[in-house]
């Protein structure tokens, strides 16, 4: 039995998103050469992960010349949020409160990036919660 069809981005492809979400519309040999150091792959594993890509609706193509230029169809803040309800989904049983103990329980979180979580949760309670 095949593996099941995934829409959330493997490694390979978010690395080529990242790259389209920067430079925009890019042929298979300029991903290939904007590919960060240490990261790069081979022309033939680029071609067959934006073909991937493609099929899942990230990205299409158009033909100039004899080459397929590729362009995002997906923001980068859309498939940030797609995943993270992925994840939301997967592993907290859609709760955010889970996702945030989580989050919070690991120790690493410093006492800025806690500061700007209890500002970001003021800001977005209700107004009437705000109140109180």
């Amino acid at each position: 039995m095949p593996p099941k069809k995934s829409n959330t981005l493997t490694e390979a492809e978010l690395r080529l998103m990242k790259i389209l979400w920067c430079r925009g519309e890019s042929a298979v040999t300029d991903l290939v050469a904007a590919m960060p150091d240490g990261e790069e792959l081979a022309y033939n594993s680029v071609l067959t992960t934006i073909r991937i890509l493609e099929q899942k609706g990230y990205v299409e193509h158009r033909q100039e010349g004899r080459a397929f230029i590729y362009l995002p169809l997906v923001a980068e803040h859309e498939a940030s949020r797609s995943e993270v309800k992925h994840v939301l989904g997967r592993f907290f049983g859609n709760s955010r409160e889970q996702l945030l103990l989580s989050l919070l329980g690991d120790g690493d979180i410093s006492r800025d990036e806690l500061e700007r979580l209890k500002k970001a949760i003021r800001d977005a309670a209700p107004d009437e919660a705000r109140e109180v």
